[in-house]
């Protein structure tokens, strides 16, 4: 996935996109993989993660976890979980930001109450118009602080 991606902003810088500037978010699953490319690739200025998996048991799919190299992040990370999510715990939410704090990293979290997995998806009885309205007002003004 993450030479895809570099492929993605080669590509984009290819076209005239200004990667000098190039922030990344993504959902559920592409959430976890924010996290990813953003400990991989020091292009990425600034990252927003939507309830991306961060200590999931390692598998022949996944075999790196978010938590594992947060000490390689490469610029600052935002990352909006709900408490009431069944896949991703508090737990894990609140280990990836102490281990970023321990390394100096700048990661911010937003853990929502009473908010289920995938608070942003409005086509499934899981949205929850407050947390999603609140979480896309912090990615633009996350991406306003880190990338203009």
């Amino acid at each position: 996935m993450a030479s895809d991606l570099d492929s993605t902003v080669a590509f984009a810088t290819t076209e005239g996109g200004d990667t000098s500037r190039l922030g990344v978010t993504g959902f559920c699953w592409g959430g976890r993989q924010t996290w990813l490319f953003a400990e991989h690739n020091p292009k990425g200025k600034a990252a927003v993660a939507w309830y991306g998996p961060l200590t999931n048991a390692p598998n022949p799919l996944q075999p790196k976890r978010a938590i594992d190299d947060v000490s390689d992040l490469k610029g600052p990370i935002l990352g909006l979980y709900g408490a009431a999510d069944q896949g991703i715990p508090v737990e894990s939410v609140n280990a990836i930001k102490t281990a970023a704090d321990a390394v100096g990293k700048t990661v911010e979290v937003v853990i929502y109450p009473d908010t289920p997995h995938a608070f942003n998806v409005d086509y499934r009885l899981s949205y929850r118009p407050g947390p999603a309205a609140d979480g896309w007002a912090r990615l633009q003004a996350w991406f306003k602080k880190y990338l203009v």
